[in-house]
């Protein structure tokens, strides 16, 4: 008797269990959109100025995806770069919001130039020598942390189901140009800045880069409810006005989003070595020029969109920390210097103390987190710093019949990332101005993504 009852009750058991993996494949996904100003007060520094007015809003958007499992947000911030403890503090607030862990949250910016910076790990540094206010506007940071995590909040009762989700590829067309221009000794012969007033240079190819706009959507039956596009350049069309703007890439997805009526979420790509220039002279009459060639393929991608069907087992999310190569030219008794000097600059000083906080995070093994959102046949990649396109290109390749799209400008400590070979052939990008990893990133960066990849092909076999 004993034995029937056993039996009974792993039958039961097993019965339980099949039934639960049923109600989640059943089940849909749903998601949550959120969106709050995060335009800077006047006054309060840009990247490179104090904030003189408001040309055109910057915003703080992104979805919480909900599924089988903890809640994902994705977030996109038309800032300069989110850095080390600005990671730290929107990952764990929005992630707080959500009702998920920080590790499930990916922050990223577009790199707009005509806007702020964070990193309150660097202003904790630079308290410490009676500095405030440097760098970045710590109080504005804040509060754009606290009206995202409540905007999460306040969308999460109206979270829609998700039914199909949306694929579609669009080809830009006279906006990407490779900046780094090689001369016949293999080294970088000039550097093609995203406004280049040299019409010789301007003539050069376009070099490597990669054309394609990736398109995400999400629907409920025939009702668009989110879009995400994701495209590599460099964002800038001309800055340093006081202005603060989202430039060509914020204009064209506002205007896709007044068009289709749904919110756009847009991510920058691997586009540390790409910009407009040589399609850019910098005239202001251009931003507007590519910003019309942006939309128009945010449209054709749109106008592709293949959709198929989406359960709550369709979604995972796989991490994989790496510890980046810090740069042999970072020197903790040389940042302390400028940081210690009556007479350093304050700007001098923010730049000290956010390489100092990066310089003990790599000293301290501290990694950063790579991490890769499978939603049915995509792949979306979360990296970190101003890659290089080949870097996007490469996870393409990695997948060449699947749908890889990646954001690029994720935690924005290591500044420009360049492939190994880059370091040798000289040029800004890889200078000790910009970069402040070791050339051995590169496998680093390329095993990570490899791993990611091949670990959410086995989630779908599973």
């Amino acid at each position: 008797m004993k034995q029937v009852w056993r039996f009974f009750r792993l039958a039961m058991a097993l019965l339980v269990i099949a039934s639960g993996r049923q109600l989640l494949a059943d089940e849909p996904l749903r998601v949550a959109t959120f969106s709050v100003d995060a335009s800077p007060p006047i006054g309060s520094p840009l990247a490179y100025d104090p904030t003189k007015g408001i040309q055109t809003p910057l915003s703080c958007k992104g979805i919480v995806l909900l599924g089988a499992e903890k809640p994902i947000v994705l977030c996109a911030v038309d800032w300069i770069g989110i850095a080390s403890g600005g990671q730290t503090l929107f990952k764990e607030s929005l992630a707080a919001a959500a009702g998920t862990s920080p590790d499930r949250v990916a922050v990223h910016t577009l790199h707009q130039h005509d806007a702020p910076r964070c990193d309150f790990a660097a202003e904790d540094v630079l308290n410490g020598y009676g500095l405030q206010n440097v760098g970045f506007d710590a109080r504005h940071a804040r509060q754009v942390v606290r009206q995202a995590s409540a905007a999460i909040q306040s969308a999460l009762p109206k979270a829609r189901p998700v039914t199909h989700l949306g694929l579609g590829r669009g080809i830009i067309e006279n906006v990407a140009s490779n900046r780094r221009i090689l001369g016949d000794d293999g080294k970088v012969k000039v550097t093609r800045y995203t406004a280049c007033r040299d019409p010789e240079v301007r003539a050069l190819p376009v070099g490597t880069i990669d054309p394609e706009l990736n398109l995400v959507s999400f629907w409920d039956g025939e009702t668009p409810l989110a879009v995400l596009t994701y495209y590599a350049t460099h964002p800038q069309s001309y800055y340093r006005t006081g202005l603060a703007n989202p430039d060509f890439p914020g204009l064209a997805r506002n205007a896709r989003e007044r068009e289709t009526g749904t919110i756009h979420i847009h991510f920058n790509g691997a586009g540390g070595n790409i910009g407009a220039g040589k399609w850019n002279d910098g005239s202001h009459e251009n931003r507007q020029v590519l910003a019309d060639r942006v939309a128009a393929g945010m449209k054709q991608a749109w106008e592709s969109i293949e959709k198929q069907p989406l359960s709550a087992t369709d979604l995972a999310w796989e991490t994989e920390p790496v510890l980046l190569p810090v740069a042999n030219h970072l020197n903790e008794d040389t940042l302390l210097q400028t940081l210690e000097s009556p007479d350093a600059k304050p700007d001098d000083k923010w730049y000290a103390a956010k390489h100092l906080v990066w310089l003990r995070r790599c000293q301290q093994e501290d990694p950063i987190p790579l991490s890769c959102l499978r939603i049915g046949d995509c792949r979306i990649l979360h990296l970190p710093g101003e890659l290089f396109v080949e870097y996007q290109l490469a996870a393409k390749r990695m997948r060449p019949d699947g749908f890889v799209a990646m954001a690029a400008y994720g935690d924005y400590a290591p500044g420009y990332i360049g492939t190994e070979i880059a370091y040798s052939q000289g040029g800004y990008e890889t200078s000790e101005r910009a970069s402040r990893v070791a050339p051995g990133v590169e496998q680093v960066l390329l095993d990570g993504i490899k791993a990611l990849l091949d670990r959410t092909d086995l989630a779908v076999s599973d």
